[in-house]
């Protein structure tokens, strides 16, 4: 008889032993399954995520080298009084370096950043204890902004920028425009505003109504402003110190705007530069740096979301392969013992086959070809119940990796020095955390920018997946069925039969 056709006549006959052996391999299968499944979900997200996330490139001053000039002129002088002590001098980024590195390769969109204050004339400004108790004043220019001018305040903080749809603040939906639009580049060389609603509310504005400011730096010139958009921001006036202003005193005009009202022409405080592909950060900085003096000016990158997101994944891919390996070693040694004893129940049917001339490499076959039946239905069970088992770990393995990557952000964030802390030395001018309003430091944590929930993860059953089970399943077995047959491959007919 054909070994073949006897391994099917023993898995039809032996219906008992046949489901314990099935029972077995497809819980052994869903947990391979569930972990191939979150591998392979886990590298797709990352695959198809990183054109989606944020990865900015930010052009501003060299504060470093700022630092550095500031210290050689304060020890080249005669001891230094606070009438005389030397001033920060932050250099202004040039349009048409901008310009140069728009037009780099792999570049999505870009932004540029100009601030400084002016005064109400026609409305009043929002004023808080905080504010109220400096006279309502702010940093001309913001953290990091130009030094020379940070003596001049004003309660309105001016920020002027190419559009605003692309600021941090409203990609995160921290600011959101609830009446008129947006700016955009077509508002270049016009007075149009966009203000915040508790401003608006104030002050009775609305949509096509014009305001008057005073600028706070440049002798006191008027300025008549169109409200073209009313954004409502979500950040909390609480907890701001001396020179800040309420968030709800930012206007957000075009850059060139802004640049009247500072008295310059030519010049922006920083340009943010935003990425296609997170990958090209390397090259786009290597080009970037090519078309500045980097003396004067500094170019950094940030892809905080997207590594962030890539740091979340290749953890939950390296539990689940962790997850795969250990169940496939203990699903090989667990059929392995089960082989054994089988092997054991049957040692006077193989002594009559082996005393009837058949070879001992077609009864390791026999078994091997009865096992890889009983794995057929396993995989068909596996295929089922993977999907739910994968689902039910990922989310727990999800929120394990979560809490450790906010936790280790959180932490690198609140050290001195960090982007965004209170040390940063590559913050850019005017800004703070991005093109948010002056003295709005980051919270911690906030460098995690996209939220991967463990619903995100595509857990698809396909062909490739189904191709991978099998060949896990294949291999337990062949390794099962040969330590099992170390004990075929000394049996002796003779002593089987008489004993």
């Amino acid at each position: 008889m054909n070994f073949i056709k006897r391994a099917w006549q023993n898995v039809i006959f032996k219906k008992g032993r046949s489901f314990l052996l099935i029972i077995v391999m497809t819980v052994i299968m869903i947990f391979i399954m569930a972990g191939l499944l979150i591998r392979n979900a886990a590298i797709t997200t990352v695959n198809n995520t990183k054109q989606q996330v944020d990865a900015s490139v930010t052009l501003s001053a060299n504060r470093d080298q700022a630092f550095k000039k500031m210290r050689a002129s304060a020890s080249s002088d005669a001891p230094s009084t606070t009438a005389t002590r030397p001033k920060l001098t932050m250099p202004s980024v040039k349009l048409k370096d901008v310009t140069a590195i728009s037009k780099l390769s792999g570049l999505a969109n870009y932004n540029v950043s100009v601030t400084t204050s002016a005064n109400a004339s026609s409305i009043k400004a929002i004023t808080t204890s905080s504010s109220s108790s400096n006279s309502g004043g702010m940093m001309g220019g913001g953290p990091g902004g130009n030094a020379e001018s940070s003596t001049s305040t004003g309660d309105l903080q001016i920020t002027g920028v190419l559009n605003t749809a692309t600021l941090s603040d409203f990609k995160d939906n921290t600011s959101k425009i609830t009446k008129g639009r947006a700016l955009n580049s077509s508002d270049k060389n016009t007075s149009n505003v966009v203000i915040e609603s508790e401003l608006a509310k104030e002050n009775s504005l609305k949509v096509g109504d014009t305001i008057k400011v005073k600028a706070s730096t440049t002798g006191k010139k008027a300025y008549t402003l169109k409200v073209v958009g009313i954004y409502k921001t979500s950040q909390s006036s609480g907890g701001m110190g001396p020179q800040q202003t309420d968030p709800a005193n930012v206007i957000y005009t075009a850059y060139t705007l802004a640049n009247q009202i500072k008295g310059q022409t030519g010049k922006v405080d920083s340009a943010t530069f935003t990425l296609s592909d997170p990958t090209k950060k390397n090259s786009f900085v290597k080009a970037a740096k090519k078309i500045i003096n980097t003396k004067k000016f500094t170019v950094t990158a940030d892809d905080s979301t997207y590594q962030s997101l890539k740091q979340s994944m290749q953890k939950m891919a390296s539990f689940a392969n962790k997850i795969v390996w250990l169940v496939a070693i203990a699903g090989t040694v667990i059929l392995a013992l089960i082989i054994i004893l089988m092997v054991r129940e049957r040692r006077y049917e193989m002594g009559v086959l082996l005393s009837l001339g058949e070879k001992r490499v077609k009864i390791v076959g026999q078994l091997l070809v009865e096992m890889l039946m009983l794995l057929i239905v396993s995989l068909a069970l596996a295929d089922i119940g993977g999907r739910f088992a994968g689902q039910a770990l990922s989310k727990q393995v999800m929120r394990s990796v979560t809490t450790e990557t906010t936790t280790s952000s959180q932490t690198n964030n609140m050290q001195p020095g960090g982007n965004g802390g209170p040390s940063g030395a590559q913050a850019p001018s005017g800004q703070t955390g991005g093109n948010r309003p002056s003295g709005q430091m980051p919270q911690p944590g906030q460098s995690v920018k996209k939220a991967v929930k463990a619903s995100d993860l595509d857990l698809k059953i396909s062909a490739v997946t189904l191709m991978q089970l099998g060949a896990f399943g294949f291999t337990i077995i062949a390794f099962a069925v040969l330590l099992a047959s170390l004990n075929i491959l000394r049996l002796e007919p003779r002593k089987i039969l008489i004993g």
